[in-house]
């Protein structure tokens, strides 16, 4: 049996995998870095999307389609469409595209970790996730980017690129690193004025 409608809610299990992806984003960015706000796990999840069709079956898949928006805390997710793949009443996938979808979450250190690429699969039985097509993924602790990543949750392992793109990746010194601004746009400091140059005295002359 399948239900189509505008504006639903996601199946059950989606607010844990929104928030799974979201902690394996912002660990993905640079080992070491600040761990996704631990109180967004508890926040209500909110999904908006003009259109969306699935399953009501166990095994099945769920679609948002229509400027869909996912936002659970700090989280926010956007995206043109949500496939969310379901087997045995458990997630088994979630493939988010869009031009790009985005997302962006607060971490425990009040920092912003930003990622955004044409398509994020996350294959929840294995942990591994892929950023697929002019990804970036951005924290205060730096910035890496390219046409694809692969990261592995359990071993932590990242591989990038086996295509014909190049990947970039930027490391912004500690000293360097602030609140999450980042130091290329932070304003200059303010300098002290130059003193005025005294002007000759005219007294005594005709």
């Amino acid at each position: 049996m399948r239900r189509a409608h505008t504006d639903s809610a996601a199946p059950r299990t989606t607010p844990a995998l929104a928030a799974a992806l979201a902690v394996a984003l912002a660990s993905l960015a640079f080992a070491g870095a600040a761990a996704a706000r631990d109180s967004d796990r508890n926040q209500n999840m909110n999904i908006q999307a003009a259109h969306s069709e699935g399953s009501l079956e166990d095994t099945g898949v769920y679609t948002f389609t229509g400027a869909v928006v996912i936002t659970q805390g700090t989280m926010e997710i956007h995206s043109d469409r949500a496939d969310i793949h379901r087997a045995g009443g458990e997630i088994a996938k979630a493939e988010l595209t869009g031009k790009p979808a985005t997302l962006k979450q607060q971490m425990n250190d009040g920092s912003w970790m930003n990622a955004r690429a044409n398509r994020i699969d996350y294959d929840t039985r294995n942990d591994v996730i892929v950023l697929i097509g002019d990804y970036t993924v951005t924290t205060p602790r730096g910035t890496t980017s390219g046409q694809r990543l692969t990261y592995d949750l359990k071993s932590s392992r990242v591989e990038s690129g086996g295509d014909s793109g190049r990947i970039s990746m930027t490391f912004v010194p500690k000293t360097a690193q602030g609140n999450g601004a980042d130091p290329k746009t932070s304003p200059p400091k303010p300098t002290a004025p130059k003193p005025a140059t005294p002007r000759p005295s005219t007294q005594g002359k005709p």
